[in-house]
């Protein structure tokens, strides 16, 4: 009779939910990741702003004073936002990093049942060619003493 493992329909529910919780955590990354690359293209906007300031007309600088603070503020925001999103993704790796130990566990416990398994087959064969020889050697005995 082949293994079969108890708990396998739990191991198998529980290697799903470790398989939902990467999507969840690539998501999260994908999101962080796109934060970054809104904070680098505003921080190219506000370079860009100051090379521009430096060659237009002086009656702009007004101009150019407001849109840098508002790129300023932006830019404050973005990585708020960064930082918010970096915190969720920390709570989503926590998260896998227990659905891994879960999982962990009941393979171990798999592992640990099966070698249980293969000690007992092992044995009940030996037991099984035990008995084999003692049946042979009573009737080679009877045998010779016929």
């Amino acid at each position: 009779m082949p293994f079969r493992y108890r708990l396998q329909k739990i191991l198998n529910y529980r290697e799903n939910q470790r398989e939902e919780q990467r999507l969840k955590v690539q998501k999260a990354q994908a999101a962080v990741n796109e934060a970054e690359n809104n904070i680098k293209k505003n921080n190219q906007a506000i370079v860009d702003t100051k090379n521009g300031m430096r060659s237009a007309d002086p009656s702009l600088y007004d101009y150019y004073d407001k849109f840098l603070k508002h790129l300023y503020e932006e830019a404050e925001r973005l990585e708020q936002i960064r930082q918010e999103l970096q915190e969720i993704l920390d709570e989503e790796l926590k998260k896998l990093v227990k659905c891994e130990q879960n999982v962990k566990v009941l393979e171990k416990h798999k592992d640990k049942n099966k070698e249980i398994y293969l000690q007992e087959e092992k044995a009940e064969e030996l037991k099984q060619f035990s008995e084999l020889g003692v049946t042979r050697f009573f009737r080679k005995k009877t045998e010779n003493q016929q």
